[in-house]
Parts: C-alpha cells; sequence; structure tokens
C-alpha cells in the first residue's frame, strides 16, 4: 500500500467492481445473473444493537442468513425475515452458498475475523465502524478487498451527511486558508460506558441462549461477566478500541478526507496510567502530520472523555465535533449538522463554493448500487483501512506509554520498536483472520 492515499486518488483509481464480473450492468457470480433491479442475497453477522439499523437498512434485498450470539436477538431478526437461516457461528453463516453479500455489525474484535473471511468468498462487505481491531487487519482488509475487486463501504453512516460533503468542500475551496490546526473532541466514554476498569472478579453463570465462546472468537478465554457485554465491551481492549475507535472513525472523517491525511506521522496520547486491560477513562491525542503534496503540515488533536480543550478552543468546539484552524477563519461543525464559519461577520456574506462531489442516496443504499453495478462508495476499504490506521495508533502511543512515529510504507513504529507488539495481536485457534 502507498504511505500516501489521497481521497481524490482513490476516487480516480478504485471503482468498486462486484465479486466475478460486471457485464453492462450485470453482476454475474457462478449460476447467478444479477442485474440492477434484482436483489441481492445478504446475510446480516451481528443482528442486535447497530445490527438491527444496519439488517433494516437492506432489508429490501434478500436477507438469507442471520447470526448472533445472542438467541434472543436472533429470535427477533429471524421473526422479521422468516425465510432466513439462523446462525450463531458466522464462520458457518460464511458457509452458505447462495450469499451474494454480507454486513458486519459484530465488537471490533470480530470484524476482521468475518470480514477477511467474507473477502476470500468474493462477497461484497459492509463492516461497521472501527474497519478493524488492529493496524494489521485494516492493511489486510484493504489488500484483500482490492485483490477480490468486491464492493466495500465502512459503516461511517455521516460520511454521506450532506454537511459533512459541505464541509470537505469548503476545506478544499480554501475558504480558511490553509488548515494548521483541527481538534475534535467526544464525551465517550463515560456517557455511555465505564473505560479504566480492572478485570471483573464476579463469576454469573452465562445467560441462556448466549453462546459465550462464539462472543469471545478470536478472544483468549476468559469467564462471562456482564462487565464486557453487550455495548461496554467497547472500553475493553481485548474487545474494542475504546473512545476513539468509536468515535473519531466519525468525527476525524472530514478532515482525513479533505486533508489527505497520511503519510509518516508523530502521534502522542496522555490520560491516566495504561491499564492493560481497559481504554483510559480520558485520553487526549496528537496527530503531527507533516507536508502532503500542495498541503502543509497540520495538527489534529483528538479529545474523548474528561480530556478538555484550552479555553480559545472550547469556546468554540462542539461536543461531538470538530473545529478547523486556518489562516484566514475557522470551520466548526458538530456531528450530524451543517459546518458554520466563524468568525460569523466575517463570512456573512460568503458564498458557498460550487458543489463537485456526487449527492448520496445514503450510506446502505450506496453499497448496495455498488454490488450491483460497480458504482463507487464513499468509504471502501481502500479508504477506510488507511483511516482506521492513523485512527487506532492514538491507542498504540497510549498504552506504549511514549510518542511514536508511524511509517505507513513499512507499517512499522519507527522509533520505539516495543510498540510494534501493539500493531497486531495473537487469535485463539480457528479464528485466525
Amino acid at each position: 500500500m502507498s504511505s500516501r492515499l489521497t481521497r481524490r486518488r482513490f476516487l480516480r483509481t478504485t471503482l468498486v467492481y462486484g465479486s466475478s464480473a460486471f457485464v453492462a450492468g450485470t453482476l454475474l457470480r457462478g449460476d447467478r445473473v444479477l442485474g440492477s433491479n434484482n436483489r441481492l442475497n445478504i446475510g446480516c453477522i451481528g443482528v442486535g444493537g447497530r445490527g438491527t439499523e444496519d439488517r433494516r437498512k437492506v432489508a429490501a434485498e434478500n436477507i438469507v442468513a442471520v447470526c448472533d450470539v445472542d438467541e434472543r436477538r436472533l429470535g427477533q431478526a429471524a421473526s422479521e425475515h422468516t425465510s432466513a437461516t439462523k446462525y450463531t457461528d458466522y464462520r458457518k453463516l460464511l458457509e452458505q452458498k447462495d450469499l451474494d453479500a454480507v454486513v458486519v455489525a459484530t465488537p471490533d474484535h470480530h470484524h476482521a475475523p468475518a470480514a477477511a473471511r467474507a473477502l476470500r468468498r468474493g462477497l461484497h462487505v459492509y463492516c461497521e465502524k472501527p474497519l478493524t481491531h488492529t493496524v494489521e487487519e485494516a492493511r489486510l482488509l484493504t489488500k484483500l478487498a482490492a485483490e477480490k475487486k468486491v464492493a466495500t463501504q465502512m459503516g461511517t453512516q455521516n460520511h454521506e451527511h450532506p454537511g459533512y460533503l459541505q464541509l470537505v468542500e469548503l476545506l478544499r475551496a480554501g475558504a480558511i486558508g490553509s488548515v494548521k490546526e483541527v481538534h475534535v473532541i467526544t464525551d465517550r466514554p463515560g456517557r455511555f460506558w465505564k473505560q479504566g476498569m480492572d478485570l471483573p472478579t464476579d463469576k454469573p453463570p452465562v445467560p441462556e441462549g448466549y453462546h459465550w465462546d462464539e462472543f469471545l472468537g478470536p478472544a483468549a478465554e476468559r469467564d462471562y461477566s456482564p462487565a464486557y457485554t453487550p455495548f461496554v465491551w467497547r472500553g475493553w481492549w481485548d474487545f474494542g478500541c475504546g473512545a476513539i475507535g468509536d468515535m473519531a472513525i466519525h468525527l476525524m472523517d472530514p478532515a482525513f478526507w479533505a486533508l489527505e491525511l497520511g503519510g509518516p506521522v508523530k502521534v502522542t496520547s496522555t490520560g491516566p496510567a495504561p491499564n492493560p486491560y481497559s481504554a483510559p477513562r480520558a485520553m487526549e491525542t496528537k496527530f503531527e502530520f507533516g507536508p502532503r503534496g500542495k498541503l502543509g503540515p497540520v495538527v489534529v488533536y483528538w479529545y474523548e472523555g474528561e480530556a478538555k480543550p484550552h479555553a480559545d478552543v472550547a469556546a468554540q468546539l462542539p461536543m461531538n465535533g470538530s473545529l478547523f484552524i486556518g489562516e484566514k477563519g475557522r470551520i466548526a461543525i458538530a456531528h450530524d449538522a451543517f459546518p458554520k464559519l466563524l468568525p460569523a461577520e466575517q463570512f456573512q456574506n460568503f458564498k458557498l463554493p460550487e458543489s463537485t462531489l456526487p449527492k448520496s442516496p445514503g450510506h446502505h443504499q450506496q453499497w448496495i448500487e455498488a454490488c450491483k453495478t460497480g458504482s463507487r462508495t464513499g468509504s471502501p476499504f481502500s479508504y477506510a483501512g488507511p483511516f482506521t490506521e492513523v485512527v487506532l495508533l492514538g491507542n498504540i502511543a497510549y498504552r506504549a506509554g511514549a510518542p511514536i512515529v508511524y511509517d505507513p510504507a513499512t507499517m512499522k513504529v519507527t522509533n520505539l520498536p516495543e510498540a510494534n507488539k501493539y500493531l497486531t495481536k495473537s487469535y485463539r485457534k480457528d479464528w485466525e483472520v
């Protein structure tokens, strides 16, 4: 993979094609010939929580398989898709012969094992964010997607939000001049789950109908505890990527896109003393990017939990949003909102740049159309993989306890060799990627 992957470059070179061949807008897969008006056969891996929304967004297609480790959630999904085959182990689902595509909405540690298996079968893949649990996995999925030439999409729904599209247009047009700093903040963790915890000592029985071994999957064996699931798995290193993995993938997206972030980067993360089991209750991360083509150096600051920026930034930075500081002004944007040019009086007569980005039919529908016709998606793995690599470096610098310098060309931390162990992980037998 090139150490520098720009948005323009991947839009020029990465059309996402069907799994076998496209002929005049028709997908050929074995004995199935699928025109753009026909329906895909989709398997849904993870059908509760975020998976419920994903499943319902693609329900106009044929949902032929559903999988979840929780039989209660599985039963609810099966009641909505009565012809779908039920599974509690996605490895078995991925053996079903009539699949065209899968939607992966599992805890983070299952993303790569499920998606890699699907890609190797030549299936189209929609995978929730963050794309993977580790940097090495992100590189692998990027490579597999390119080799198999399938339609891929990471579940960053706001990538298609008209406010994000407008923000990218403003930044590209130089509305605030050269951007020197970006500040990004979230109120997670704390609001939805805890972090900075030691391992639980209780050993309650596994709830009836809950397949604990399948939840663990590639992770090391341990006793069941409600401290791990559902949803609170995000705070544990073995299962999730913490707040930065949950929210930076959304909130840093327009910065990565518009500012073409990439290349060697220095990353510094500070917070409470690292916990070997759980992500921190607060973390501030500084990403220092060098020049990128015609774009000058830029520093991106990330704040999560109890971490807060200094007063000048805090006054204009919306919670769960971003603030771009340029030579000619600032732009603030909240999640699910439109950008605001600051100071307002300076931009009161500002004319928005002409739109050049294509309008989106919606994140899920965009992927569906790509599966059938080979059209583009906004967050294909060629984009999502390098982006996920950058985001996960925040956790690596924190866990290493020192600043790191990462070179994507070699996929190595060059200044602190002992930090490289956090780029990858081990897997339980039969759950490898």
